[in-house]
């Protein structure tokens, strides 16, 4: 039985990241977003009660109010390189023949496929199982540390599962769903309808101005939609608003590990994959492992024709 405050904050917390971790990592949440938001603020009123014990990883701390002026520039630990495009199968089966051109003549390459994600690129770096700093792609050799906006977004564990001794670093796609930016832009006609009857009462208000012989009153610009989710969620990163990212609902998926000093990844990409998904770090399900390059084109034409069914 929790009988102090520091054990019912502890079991608050750990409550809560087993909820986000089936929510976001295995996409089969437990329980309720009403019954979630009821655990959230009942380790509020905790944690203002004992203030002693918030911590930095604290779900509660997300937020913690608007990042530095500017960002600060990082450079990579190893660049963060942009992928080849193959838009056709011609380019894809000469995509394979290069493959098997810089093999031994007796190796037979096997492919992972994972479907695209059109986001943002993200490297975070963790040490000791806590989240230190998220840095932008940038220019691919250096990026901003937008760290206070990674916070903000819930897909994104402060504290990793198993955590592995020293600093590793994974690198992902932030991305904002269909959905969501849907929602952005369905707020931002709400707001353009209401500077439009501000605007009619302007220049109303304006004609007896003009009669009058004074400075008429100027009107406001409607706002322009966004064009797409990627804009949405990288306009989104670029701002110095936590809350705004955390309003979002930007999401995130991760599928690569670079820095690894423990040595706990060696076998290729499926073993990175599924070290990132035990680490509660949130992954795209729908990756395949293919035999040869047919398998690849195979998985290619089924998403082609499902990819109107996905969030990305």
């Amino acid at each position: 039985v929790v009988t102090n405050p520091f054990q019912q904050i502890a079991s608050l917390r750990d409550r809560i990241r087993h909820h986000e971790e089936r929510y976001y990592v295995y996409d089969d949440p437990e329980i309720s977003d009403v019954e979630f938001d009821a655990l959230m603020r009942e380790l509020r009123a905790l944690e203002k009660q004992h203030p002693d014990l918030v911590t930095p990883v604290s779900p509660t701390q997300r937020v913690s109010g608007r990042s530095t002026a500017a960002f600060e520039s990082v450079a990579h630990a190893e660049p963060m390189l942009s992928l080849d495009n193959a838009y056709t199968e011609g380019e894809l089966r000469e995509f394979g023949q290069r493959v098997r051109d810089a093999l031994e003549p007796e190796s037979a390459p096997s492919y992972i496929a994972e479907l695209k994600i059109d986001g943002l690129g993200i490297a975070l770096t963790y040490e000791g199982g806590q989240l230190l700093r998220g840095v932008t792609r940038g220019d691919g050799v250096q990026g901003e540390d937008v760290t206070a906006n990674v916070r903000a977004i819930r897909a994104i564990p402060l504290q990793l599962s198993h955590a592995p001794r020293g600093t590793v670093e994974v690198r992902g796609e932030i991305y904002l769903p269909r959905t969501s930016f849907e929602r952005v832009n369905e707020e931002i006609l709400s707001k353009n309808e209401d500077i439009r009857r501000t605007n009619e009462d302007i220049e109303r208000k304006n004609v007896a101005l003009n009669r009058e012989g004074k400075t008429p009153i100027s009107t406001k610009a409607l706002k322009p939609l966004v064009a797409n989710p990627r804009n949405a969620a990288a306009g989104a990163m670029r701002r110095k608003e936590p809350a705004l990212v955390a309003k979002r609902g930007l999401r995130a998926w991760m599928y690569q590990i670079v820095a690894d000093t423990a040595m706990l990844v060696k076998d290729g990409q499926v073993s990175q994959l599924e070290k990132l998904r035990a680490w509660a770090l949130p992954v795209e399900r729908h990756w395949k492992h293919c035999e040869d390059i047919d398998a690849v084109l195979a998985f290619c034409r089924t998403w082609e024709s499902r990819r109107s069914s996905l969030e990305f």
